[in-house]
């Protein structure tokens, strides 16, 4: 059974690495942020526009890296989509926590359960940390671009 759901997580990263959901830029875009992870290269922009309410109207992505790296922004681009940036925040909280284990518990009521299932195919990346960089360096770059940054790195 393990080897099942691993191999669905392989291919489930795999699609959205070869084929990533929303690869383009928004052109009138309210932020967006440049992140890289010098430790194996992975470089993107992330463009977000948010509307009224808070809420994230449309999120993409370009740029180069591994099929981890890639893989995690075409996911977090089809998540995003729709919440409000609290609610982006705090799924981006509780799946920093399920790659790396660390941090305290946080409140999941912002947190749709579904997500974080989703995201459960990235999780495995916490036996390598070299690889939670690379999970996770779009969700910086996402916060980032949240906050008015320009830039973001995995270090």
């Amino acid at each position: 059974m393990m080897d099942e759901l691993r191999e669905l997580y392989q291919e489930v990263i795999l699609d959205h690495g070869k084929n990533p959901r929303n690869f383009r830029d928004v052109e009138d875009a309210t932020g967006h942020a440049h992140g890289k992870n010098p430790l194996c290269g992975d470089q993107l922009v992330v463009y977000l526009k948010v509307g009224q309410g808070n809420v994230i109207q449309d999120v993409s992505f370009v740029g180069k890296g591994c099929a981890i790296s890639v893989a995690s922004a075409s996911m977090m681009t089809e998540l995003v989509m729709g919440k409000t940036v609290e609610q982006a925040h705090a799924l981006f909280e509780r799946f920093h926590q399920m790659c790396t284990g660390e941090g305290e518990a946080i409140d999941d009521a912002d947190v749709d359960p579904d997500d974080l299932e989703k995201l459960t195919v990235l999780s495995g990346v916490r036996a390598f940390p070299v690889r939670v960089k690379c999970a996770t360096l779009a969700w910086h770059t996402l916060n980032a671009a949240i906050e008015g940054k320009e830039e973001s790195s995995s270090e």
